[in-house]
């Protein structure tokens, strides 16, 4: 075969190879609050529990002021949290626990990818445990099953969303990210909350009180308060979605 046709096809079958890939590389879905005739100056307000311990502060602070939170909890902060489970139990008609997976692990296919360090699951098989053994673990905690699922990061390839959607389960994006995964300073985090608007769908993290996250959410959603916002769940919402790219190494 002539060397430049071999050259040609060789160029063919890698823009298809790159462009299927493409197609699916991770997303960030986001996600904002429908306005369907109610309240129009709603948000909710969403704490991540990864791993790690429990923001006993942050919890106090909502209890007292009585803003109800979505809480999106792994098996294995569950399992590592049990006092934490007793307050957020005994406070049911504030908090929502949902579906973080098992392991935390991004709904991502191929142990080869990554999200922010974190390699994905190996296959549909593995990503079907980590959603199923969450679901285990919710229901155990709390005697309720668990509707929304939130993946480890945020991020999720085609393939993995089409299948958390099959096995039942809402994606839960958000709209405003309040604190990087507990990583901000408290003035980065008010500052991030007064972008705030009506629908929009707070992240934060409620697993690292060592962290600025619960002096930060402190100030910023007293302010939201003042100012006339009504905080609910996502089980008494639902979302428009939208997926945004994120920066997800293949």
């Amino acid at each position: 075969m002539d060397i430049t046709l071999i050259r040609i096809l060789c160029l063919a079958l890698a823009l298809v190879s790159s462009a299927g890939r493409a197609d699916e590389q991770p997303v960030e879905i986001h996600g904002r609050i429908k306005q369907d005739g109610g309240a129009g100056n709603r948000v909710a307000l969403t704490l991540d529990a990864c791993s790690g311990r429990y923001d006993e502060g942050l919890i106090d602070f909502l209890v007292k002021k009585r803003i109800p939170a979505t809480i999106f909890a792994t098996k294995r902060w569950l399992d590592r949290n049990a006092a934490a489970l007793v307050t957020l139990n005994a406070n049911h008609d504030l908090f929502d626990i949902e579906n973080h997976g098992e392991r935390h692990i991004p709904a991502v296919i191929g142990k080869e990818r990554e999200v922010y360090g974190i390699a994905g699951v190996a296959d549909l098989p593995h990503l079907r445990r980590e959603v199923q053994e969450g679901e285990r673990a919710v229901e155990k905690a709390t005697g309720v099953a668990p509707h929304w699922y939130r993946g480890a990061t945020g991020m999720y390839d085609p393939q993995a969303a089409d299948e958390i959607r099959r096995l039942g389960f809402k994606i839960a994006g958000f709209s405003i990210n309040a604190d990087d995964g507990a990583s901000l300073s408290k003035a980065s985090v008010v500052k991030r909350l007064r972008r705030v608007k009506a629908g929009d769908v707070i992240i934060a993290h409620m697993n690292k009180p060592d962290s600025d996250t619960a002096e930060g959410l402190s100030v910023g959603l007293l302010e939201l308060l003042d100012q006339g916002y009504v905080f609910v769940r996502l089980d008494q919402v639902e979302l428009t979605e939208f997926p945004r790219a994120g920066a997800a190494k293949p």
